[in-house]
This record gives structure tokens, sequence and C-alpha cells, in this order.
């Protein structure tokens, strides 16, 4: 059985650490330019070459989007930027304009390029004729099902491998190509840049009675018409497998460490399970399902891959993520004396019960022992966001280690 490449997002240098470090075979990450989530922190070339770095170190792949539709202006720096990254030398670009690919094979010709998404790969033809350019591999459209995924490996050469996204936010648009954004706000989805206004809340005004709001109904479910599902495979891998996926994908270089380590965790564990026997992934699954809905998500669907979605595939009363936990903070150092560093996102206090989650799949439930500031000064709580803070948790911590708090209402 072929084993198939875990694919994880990161925004960040941080987020890529934890991506690493909780089981991503390959990481895939934004510049400052060129890619298709400008509203993301993304990377400086510092930080990116510090990341291919940290993931080469565990033989973990790194993989450098610069897959936005290209105008005039973007081929004139994109010279000096594919430069850059022949220096640093990641595993792959991922692109998806003809232009921004040939620019790209004359600059770094040594440097595997995967076709993105965007470039609307629904057919064997198409795989075909980046196949003779020189494409590695191409991303594969989230309109088709599993059989046309399934055909299009039959009709390929063998070294040429297809990437699928298992797990993420969907979008109401083909292929990521939406025009919404663009014309309601003139920031470009296709240059990186977009608003979702597909999450909006949307009414109707008559003409001669402006400022009076009646809402848009559907099916009397609400207003939220053009709002997806997420999209979630983790009780289907065995059909993944069977179609011949080279490379499981999963959306949200938007995304927190605490969502980026649950779902790399979750997919982890379900491949190599499946790999090891698919008596022991049948007898898990319940646990991969209880732990995938632990991050931010909005109701799962299982999206084209088995026909045309649904109606349930769409959310008409609400835009709202649901939440189980929140995201406290990463474990950076750890000190003789049991104290352990974490940079703080959210609130805790002394004596308030959290979890600590592990990359090998345990959750710790702990206590707040003790919280000190910077200079070593006792705090009851920790309000502040960013704040550099030495936790005492009553146990051995590690570094990566994520701090989390379960919510009582999701």
């Amino acid at each position: 059985m072929k084993r198939p490449e875990l694919l994880i997002p990161a925004s960040s240098l941080e987020v890529l650490k934890i991506a690493v470090v909780f089981g991503a075979d390959a990481v895939y990450i934004g510049g400052e330019a060129y890619s298709l989530r400008a509203k993301a922190k993304n990377f400086s070339m510092e930080d990116m070459e510090k990341g291919i770095a940290f993931a080469h170190a565990y033989r973990v792949k790194v993989y450098v989007t610069a897959n936005i539709l290209a105008h005039n202006h973007d081929l004139d720096e994109a010279r000096a930027y594919f430069t850059e990254l022949k220096r640093i030398k990641p595993d792959a670009l991922i692109i998806s304009d003809p232009g921004v690919f040939a620019l790209a094979k004359e600059v770094c010709p040594e440097l595997e390029i995967h076709i993105s998404t965007q470039a609307n790969n629904t057919n064997y033809g198409a795989f075909l004729f980046w196949y003779g350019q020189g494409a590695k591999r191409v991303v594969s459209a989230r309109e088709l099902t599993l059989s046309e995924i399934r055909e299009i490996r039959s009709r390929i050469p063998e070294d040429l491998e297809i990437e699928t996204f298992i797990h993420g936010s969907m979008c109401i648009s083909y292929s990521g190509r939406c025009l919404l954004s663009n014309y309601l706000t003139g920031r470009d989805a296709n240059q990186g840049s977009c608003t979702h206004p597909c999450r909006w809340k949307y009414a109707v005004m008559e003409e001669k009675r402006p400022g009076e709001y009646m809402p848009v109904y559907e099916n009397e479910r609400g207003t939220y018409i053009f709002n997806s599902r997420d999209l979630c495979m983790i009780e289907h891998i065995p059909d993944l497998f069977d179609a011949g996926i080279d490379s499981f994908k999963i959306e949200g270089r938007m995304k927190t460490a605490l969502y980026v380590a649950t779902v790399a965790r979750t997919y982890r564990k379900a491949i190599d399970d499946f790999m090891e026997s698919p008596e022991k992934y049948q007898k898990n699954l319940p646990w991969y399902i209880s732990q995938i809905s632990n991050c931010t998500y909005r109701q799962f669907t299982t999206g084209f891959f088995y026909g045309k979605p649904t109606e349930e595939a769409q959310i008409y009363d609400n835009n709202t993520y649901l939440r189980e936990y929140t995201y406290l903070g990463i474990v950076e150092e750890c000190q003789e004396d049991g104290l352990f560093q974490i940079e703080q996102r959210n609130k805790f206090s002394v004596g308030e019960e959290i979890e600590v989650m592990k990359p090998d799949g345990e959750n710790l439930v702990v206590t707040v022992q003790k919280i000190l500031d910077e200079d070593g000064q006792e705090l009851e709580s920790a309000p502040h966001p960013q704040q550099k803070l030495w936790i005492d948790l009553g146990t051995p911590l590690m570094r990566y280690d994520i701090l989390r708090r379960k919510e009582e209402e999701c």
C-alpha cells in the first residue's frame, strides 16, 4: 500500500513548527508576495529560510505558494522573487498561472512545480498537459468526485502526482476563482485579497423603501445563502487511498496553531492506523471523529467527493464557527525547576483546569499551579495576549506541547 503524503498549511514560522512536530509530511506556506492569502501573516524571506531549515531537520518538505493569477506588473517583480527562492531551496513551488510557471521554470528549473487547484484541473487531459510542461504534481479541482480522480489516476503517468484537498473551508466559487469580493469591495480574491463576502449576511431592500431590510430566505433556513460547510474526510480515509491520491491536503493558511495541531495529529494517526491495518483504523474511528471536532470549524460535509453536494452542504442560518476549545499557548522553553515558558494567546488563571495537547495523541487534564511574568512576579491570571509567561502545571511538559481550554458552550 502506497503511503500518501499529509500536507499541512502554515501561516507563520510558529505554526510551521507545530505542523512539523504534530505529524506533517510536508508543509505549504506563502511568502509576502504572489500568494493567495494576503491577509495571512505569511513568511518573510528570513522566516521562510528558517522554516525550511527546521522542516528539513525533521525530514519534512516545504512548498511555497505563488499561485496568484498574475497581471503584467506581477511578472515584472517575480523574477527577483524566484531568484531568492532558488537560494533558500524549498522543495516545490505551487503555481497556477502559465506565465508565472514559465518564469519559475526559467529562473529555478531545479525546483519541482506543483499546479495549484486555481488552474481548474478537472480532467486527465489537463493533468497530461501540465506533465508535458514539466510539472511534478497537479492539485485536483475541488469539484471532482472520487471516481473522477480514480479515472485520472488510471490515465496519467505513475510519476505524476495527484494532490487533493481533504479537509477545511469550502468556497462557493469554481476552483477558487471568485469575483464576488472584487465586485463588492475592489479586493481581488485571485490576487490574494479575498474579503470572504460569501460569509456575509444578506437582505433584500426595496428601492422606494431605503433602509427597510427584508431577509433573504432559502427554504426558511436563514439568510447566509452562500455559506458552505467545511470539508472533512476523516471518516473516509479508505476511499481516499483507493482513489490513488498521492498527497492529502489540508486547507487553512490563516488558521491558528491549535487548529493545525489538531487536524495534523488526527489525520496523521488515521493514515498511520490504516496503513498498519484497516481494522485498526475502523476501531479508532470514534477517536478521530471526536478529536477533529476539537478545533474551530463549521459543520462538516464531504463536498463533491460522492457526487454533487446536497442542499445540506450549505449553512443558511448563520456563518458561525463551532468552537469546543480555546487556544492558550505553546510551550517554548523548559526549566529544570518545573517551570515552562509560553507565549499566552487567551486568558487563563491559577487554579483553572486546562488541557495539554501532545503530538503523540495524548491529552492531559491539568490544573494551573502557578503563573509568573518575565520578571518572576506571580500572577493570578494571564489577561494579556502574547505575554511571555512562566507556568507550573504540576506535570512535566515538552517543547511544542499546546495548551488549550475546553469550553462549556460550543
